[in-house]
């Protein structure tokens, strides 16, 4: 699992997604994040975060046997220090590292129409360039139809809400989330054989 989260809402839709992999018998989610980038894009963070998950390195997404990549959505796009991230794996994708294992991606966002597909579709394109199998949310999820907050075919996303302090993920938003980690894990499973 590699995600950046700048206020908590998307490690928190990671921290769901881990359960619903952890839930799958023979499977373990490894938390990976990445550091933040000043506007010179230099990295602007220690070495070693303060708290919570560990910085990722490429290594992590070679040993990998499936990946949720997970971004909060930066004007309909992932968030820079993941794409910073994700622009230095081209020796992963020269070795085809990544190619035919499972993957699947999720967002969070302060507005409720802030950009949550084309994040997802944009967190999609270095996935699908690595050669890795996409995954999102099938119609047989209840809470793909009834949801008024976050998640959909495209994966799981979480309506942080502008105002006020952290939102906290909706019922609805929890089960994607886990059904997504779910299936990432199963699928992972079976393609592994």
């Amino acid at each position: 699992m590699l995600y950046y989260s700048r206020h908590g809402a998307t490690r928190r839709l990671a921290e769901c997604i881990a359960q619903g992999i952890d839930g799958v018998a023979g499977t373990h989610a490894r938390m990976r994040t990445v550091p933040p980038v000043a506007p010179v894009t230099e990295r602007s963070a220690p070495p070693v975060p303060p708290d919570g998950a560990p910085y990722a390195e490429l290594r992590d997404l070679e040993e990998c046997d499936g990946l949720a990549l997970g971004s909060p959505t930066r004007f309909g796009n992932m968030a820079a220090p993941l794409k910073f991230f994700l622009d230095s794996t081209s020796g992963l994708w020269l070795a085809g590292a990544l190619a035919g294992k499972p993957a699947c991606v999720f967002t969070s966002t302060s507005s409720l129409h802030g950009g949550q597909e084309s994040t997802l579709l944009a967190m999609m394109l270095p996935l699908l360039h690595h050669g890795m199998v996409l995954l999102g949310l099938p119609y047989t999820e209840r809470d793909v139809t009834t949801t008024a907050s976050g998640g959909g075919p495209y994966g799981a996303s979480h309506h942080a809400r502008p105002d006020g302090p952290p939102q906290a993920l909706t019922d609805e938003e929890k089960r994607l989330a886990i059904a997504l980690g779910r299936r990432l894990a199963s699928t992972a499973l079976r393609l592994r054989g």
